[in-house]
C-alpha cells in the first residue's frame, strides 16, 4: 500500500490543474524514425508492470493506489494477446520499451457496444515528453479504423493534464465528467472521459 502525503498532494492537484503551457510540441523526424511500434508479447509483462507501477507511484495518474506485480498483471495482459481488435502496443527506443497502449473492449459482451473501445497508455518518466505518446496514438488510430472500430474513449483522472493534452492534440473531446470520484487519502479528484469517433 502506498500511503499519500496530503499537503503534498494538494499542492500537486492545484499545480496539475492550473497547468496552462500546451505540451503540443514538435517532435523531431529523427526522434520519430528512432520509435518502433508492435505488438506486445508475453515477455514483456515485467517492463509492462513496472512502467504501470510508475504512474501508481507518482500519484494522481492512475486510480491504482498500489503497486501491481507482474503475477496481479498477466491476467490483463493474457486477455488482450487471444484478442485480434483488443491488442496491447509497445514502443520501443533502441530496443528498449519506453511506453505502451492498450485499446480494451467497452463493456465485453454486449454486442451493440462491439465498435465502442477503451484506450489507455503509459509512458516510461525516462521518456516522457519524446513523442513515444504520439507515435502510441497514431498507429492506434490506424488500427482502430482498420479494424473498423467507430468509437475510441479514455477515462482519467482530471489532473493527468498531460494525457488530456495528447488527447485533445488528437481531436478527443471531452464528453463526461464523474465529480470528485477518486479519493487519494482526502483529497478528492474528478474523472474525466475524453471520447473521439472515427470516420
Amino acid at each position: 500500500m502506498i500511503y499519500y502525503d496530503v499537503d503534498l498532494l494538494q499542492n500537486e492537484s492545484k499545480k496539475l490543474l492550473h497547468l496552462t503551457k500546451p505540451l503540443h510540441r514538435l517532435v523531431s523526424s529523427n526522434m520519430k524514425n528512432s520509435v518502433s511500434i508492435r505488438q506486445a508479447t508475453r515477455g514483456d509483462l515485467h517492463r509492462l508492470t513496472a512502467i504501470y507501477n510508475q504512474a501508481v507511484e507518482a500519484g494522481l495518474r492512475t486510480a491504482d493506489t498500489r503497486t501491481q506485480t507482474p503475477i496481479e498483471r498477466r491476467k490483463w495482459l493474457e486477455n488482450h494477446l487471444n484478442s485480434h481488435r483488443h491488442p496491447v502496443f509497445v514502443a520501443t527506443v533502441r530496443e528498449e520499451i519506453a511506453g505502451y497502449l492498450s485499446i480494451s473492449p467497452y463493456r465485453k459482451g454486449r454486442e451493440a457496444l462491439r465498435f465502442a473501445v477503451e484506450i489507455s497508455y503509459y509512458i516510461d518518466f525516462d521518456h516522457h515528453r519524446k513523442g513515444i505518446g504520439s507515435a502510441l496514438m497514431d498507429h492506434a488510430l490506424t488500427f482502430s479504423k482498420e479494424k473498423g472500430l467507430k468509437t475510441l474513449f479514455a477515462i482519467l483522472l482530471e489532473t493527468n493534464t498531460a494525457s488530456i493534452a495528447l488527447l485533445t492534440k488528437y481531436g478527443f473531446e471531452k464528453w463526461a465528467k464523474l465529480p470528485n470520484i477518486a479519493d487519494f487519502g482526502g483529497i478528492e479528484i474528478s474523472q474525466v472521459y475524453y471520447g473521439k469517433r472515427l470516420k
